[in-house]
């Protein structure tokens, strides 16, 4: 029986060192773009994705964030090369933010918030805790926290992007990264805590 599955989640996205080595990549190719330009700054961020996933792989890590972590520097780098804009290589992210957002904001709308359903789902429980208006609308606060979180990544990142303002680009990513990650990962942590309060726990078996 899981009933905080926030571990785990964690585990399946890499743990704390998955996050570092995602922001390991992008680091690289913001500094060596504002000094070297689009082409290094490629080569460079590739080449430290290569090195992360094998040390990932040396080290027996999980599979599979390691390949998702390397496919999507490789798919970020390979659009900078093919449009020629350094910027096009934050443009993924971009859209990934747009994305959760419509995804977290609908979820409220049609009052089935998204964290609450992954949650759920990975406790093995049934729909029931949307009937309990206290346990939905914890969930309803946190999925509106990942909303306003992915929209703001995305109003932000979008307007450097279409003023042409790569270097504040790069800071706005890293910069939006870790600091919102600590928030986002607070509220799920105090709503899943006061999810499992509040809710009997499921029938063993």
């Amino acid at each position: 029986m899981r009933d905080a599955p926030l571990d785990g989640l964690l585990e399946r996205a890499g743990g704390i060192r998955g996050l570092i080595y995602s922001a390991l990549p992008v680091s690289t190719y913001a500094v060596t773009a504002a000094a070297l330009g689009r082409i290094p700054a490629v080569i460079a961020a590739l080449t430290v994705a290569g090195l992360v996933l094998a040390w990932q792989l040396a080290q027996r890590e999980s599979l599979r964030p390691a390949l998702w972590g390397f496919t999507g520097v490789a798919v970020c780098a390979g659009l900078a090369l093919v449009t020629g804009q350094a910027k096009d290589f934050y443009l993924p992210g971009i859209w990934i933010a747009l994305l959760m957002a419509v995804l977290f904001t609908g979820s409220i709308l049609i009052r089935r918030p998204l964290v609450g359903v992954v949650w759920a789902w990975m406790t093995g429980r049934d729909a029931s805790w949307r009937r309990i208006r206290k346990v939905r609308l914890a969930f309803d606060i946190v999925t509106a926290v990942m909303a306003a979180v992915s929209w703001s990544r995305f109003l932000v990142q979008n307007y450097l992007y279409d003023s042409d303002q790569a270097e504040m680009l790069a800071v706005a990513r890293l910069a939006m990264g870790w600091p919102l990650f600590l928030v986002t990962t607070t509220a799920m942590v105090l709503a899943v805590r006061y999810a499992v309060r509040s809710l009997p726990r499921p029938a063993a078996g």
